[in-house]
């Protein structure tokens, strides 16, 4: 069973870069052909997909995020990171990392609250 795990610092201040991390259990990051994204709700809004790092270390990011995005990971610890800069209140959300299986997210962390406010 694959489990994923988000940490995240839970409060940013407007101007500052979050950074996230999600740690993956029960299977590998690097098996093909899956994928893991970084997925966030907002309150009140719907679902949005931010980025995405494939098996193969390849990378792709929403096109309203990807000035201020970098996601990257750390094969070692079976992990996988995202970087968003630039921060404003509009960045408050429930980050959530999942597993991409041919674009349906079948496996999801629980998600971590990260709110940005001085």
């Amino acid at each position: 069973q694959v489990q994923l795990q988000e940490s995240g610092p839970g409060l940013v201040k407007p101007s500052q870069t979050l950074s996230l991390t999600c740690t993956v259990s029960g299977g590998s990051i690097t098996t093909a052909y899956y994928a893991w994204s970084w997925i966030r709700q907002p309150p009140g809004k719907g679902l949005e997909w931010m980025a995405t790092i494939g098996y193969d270390g390849s990378t792709y990011y929403s096109p309203s995020l990807k000035s201020r995005s970098s996601i990257s990971r750390d094969t070692s610890k079976n992990q996988f990171s995202l970087q968003l800069s630039s921060l404003t209140p509009e960045d408050t959300a429930v980050y959530y990392c999942a597993r991409d299986d041919s674009d349906i997210y079948d496996y999801w962390g629980q998600g971590t609250q990260v709110t940005v406010s001085s």
